[in-house]
């Protein structure tokens, strides 16, 4: 008896002992590995030929992505191994933190090249808050949203959901970075649709939220890189301020078209290492890997993203809880509007936003939040049954 007894004890802590390991979804993990080993070899190639014939180290940004790899690879574990139900009482001082950060790359932050106050200098590194923001943006709507009994969600908490997206997308929009919260709003719809919002409320946010882009744009709210984005997508047509613009979504649809099938070769890629494409490892990432992959491997790099995508939408469905639920789904919006709108832009059906192609582009922060945010959905997926 003693030993039946033991026994049942340690199957009841299977999750949170060493057995952890039997419960990981291995497919998932295997996928993100392979997707993370493509975003390598493309920032690589990226500017081979214009740091072979500068004499640069050909390794620099290879080896800054590594490590961004390796920090949230240790945050992705750490969010696994950690029940996301214990975490559920901290998620409001996730979201304040991240919230104050926010408020502070605005006073103290680092420029960027259009002008958009985003980034910490850390050391040799630079952190992104906006990244971090969609990570807790989730977690605390998922905590607030949640309810086991199905009911409809009431409109007081609908409300109060708004609210939870309204600090950051403020914040984010006074960089500004209308990529960043125009992610924010994806994730927080698709919550609100799983949390079983009222098709009126959904339909009044909708409304809502196209009369606040037209006047952003009417009043000149926008900045005026942002505006020219917009109209350039828009209007395809070619002014002074947009003209370099549509040259570099000429360019890239220009990389994509030269891969064809199979690629014409690592590293020998005409107009990424042309020097045609600004800032190729981060924005434009996707036309370094299909020109020099091609079709085949843009398609499997796709391929990938899409498998990610189904193992996220299997374990929101086999969740134990509603709160488990609704972290998968905010993760698998997450990642869908970044794969869409990114590859997108580089086709030229989708406006140019700065959104990074996940772990793919080259950028710390955005690597750190999608790990930490793969630790937090393999957290739900090993606990579905405890």
């Amino acid at each position: 008896m003693s030993t039946l007894y033991v026994t049942a004890r340690t199957e009841r802590r299977d999750p949170e002992a060493a057995s952890i390991l039997r419960h990981l979804d291995w497919g998932l993990i295997v996928a993100t590995a392979l997707i993370a080993a493509i975003g390598l070899a493309a920032i690589y190639a990226a500017n081979y030929q214009q740091r072979l014939d500068g004499g640069v180290d050909l390794t620099f940004w290879v080896r800054r992505q590594g490590v961004a790899l390796a920090l949230g690879t240790v945050a992705m574990a750490m969010a696994t191994f950690i029940d996301y139900r214990r975490l559920r009482r901290f998620a409001p001082l996730f979201y304040l933190g991240t919230a104050g950060l926010l408020a502070a790359v605005l006073v103290v932050g680092r420029k960027g090249k259009y002008g958009a106050n985003a980034w910490f200098n850390v050391g040799p590194f630079q952190l992104q808050p906006s990244e971090l923001a969609k990570v807790t943006l989730v977690f605390l709507l998922a905590s607030l949203l949640a309810n086991e009994k199905g009911e409809p969600l009431p409109f007081d908490r609908f409300v109060r959901a708004l609210f939870v997206l309204g600090l950051p997308m403020g914040l984010v929009l006074l960089q500004p970075d209308l990529g960043t919260a125009s992610t924010l709003v994806v994730i927080t719809m698709a919550m609100l649709l799983i949390a079983r919002a009222r098709a009126r409320h959904i339909a009044l946010i909708s409304v809502m939220a196209m009369i606040s882009v037209v006047a952003l744009v009417s009043t000149g709210a926008l900045a005026r890189y942002q505006q020219d984005r917009l109209t350039a997508f828009i209007s395809q047509k070619a002014t002074r301020s947009n003209e370099d613009l549509l040259l570099q979504v000429g360019f890239s649809k220009q990389a994509i078209t030269l891969g064809r099938l199979s690629g014409v070769g690592f590293t020998k890629g005409k107009t990424v290492n042309g020097g045609y494409l600004h800032v190729p490892q981060t924005d434009f990432i996707f036309p370094v890997v299909a020109e020099q992959f091609g079709l085949i491997g843009a398609g499997f790099l796709l391929m990938l993203y899409a498998f990610v995508m189904l193992r996220m939408l299997r374990i929101a469905h086999l969740a134990r809880d509603h709160l488990g639920s609704l972290i998968a789904i905010g993760a698998l919006a997450m990642l869908a509007w970044h794969v869409f709108e990114n590859v997108g832009m580089t086709m030229g059906i989708m406006p140019v936003t700065g959104i990074p192609l996940p772990l793919v582009s080259y950028g710390g922060s955005s690597v750190l939040a999608f790990l930490t945010m793969m630790g937090l959905v393999q957290s739900v997926h090993i606990r579905r049954n405890s």
